[in-house]
């Protein structure tokens, strides 16, 4: 089906439809006329997100975002970082403050 009946099945405006297309929240599928057409694949997708959001209380935005932190590896450490500087994150543990924290147990069971 075309855009104008996907939108309205979906409840939302062929406009709508086409920015969460921009966001990249939808499968890329088109026909050789270049056009989108929606099947049923597409539309549940659609529905996902669309209840994703609505759980989460996050817009199609906010959930496209956080589909590329977790896609592009240098995005997602650049939030990591982001979250333990804001102190979001606890600082991951090294093995050198593992084993700092070990011998000063040993000496204060001594």
């Amino acid at each position: 089906m075309r855009i104008t009946e996907a939108a309205k099945r979906l409840g939302m405006s062929p406009r709508m439809l086409r920015y969460r297309e921009a966001l990249g929240l939808l499968p890329p599928i088109r026909d050789r006329g270049a056009h989108r057409r929606f099947g049923p694949e597409e539309l549940s997708a659609v529905r996902q997100a669309m209840d994703l959001e609505r759980r989460f209380d996050v817009s199609p935005a906010e959930l496209a975002f956080a589909l590329r932190a977790l896609t592009e590896p240098a995005v997602g450490q650049a939030v990591r970082d982001l979250g333990v500087r804001i102190g979001r994150i606890p600082a991951p543990r090294r093995a050198l403050d593992f084993e700092k924290e070990k011998a000063l147990r040993l000496l204060r069971g001594s």
